[in-house]
């Protein structure tokens, strides 16, 4: 009986997570069925350039994760909690 692979078998083929026992099946597979096999060659494409990319938020994405937390009202939280804490005591 021959295997149908999917989606999941290529990716996780790709990132070396594929069983053993279905490697070797899985490789055979490639050469039979050109479908997968472009499905291979485009998730690697892709996992090649998510290798690339940019792993640091510019300055500019900073600031305004910054900014629009700073237009939060915290102090109030910060009061209410200090509040209930006294009650508590």
């Amino acid at each position: 009986m021959t295997k149908i692979f999917t989606h999941d078998d290529v990716v996780r083929y790709l990132y070396n997570e594929i069983p053993s026992d279905q490697k070797s099946e899985f490789e055979n597979a490639l050469i039979c069925d050109n479908e997968l096999l472009d499905l291979f060659h485009e998730l690697r494409a892709v996992k090649k350039k998510l290798g690339k990319a940019v792993k640091n938020p510019s300055n500019q994405v900073i600031k305004s994760i910054l900014d629009y937390s700073k237009s939060f009202n915290l102090h109030a939280i910060k009061n209410k909690y200090r509040h209930a804490k006294k009650r508590a005591v």
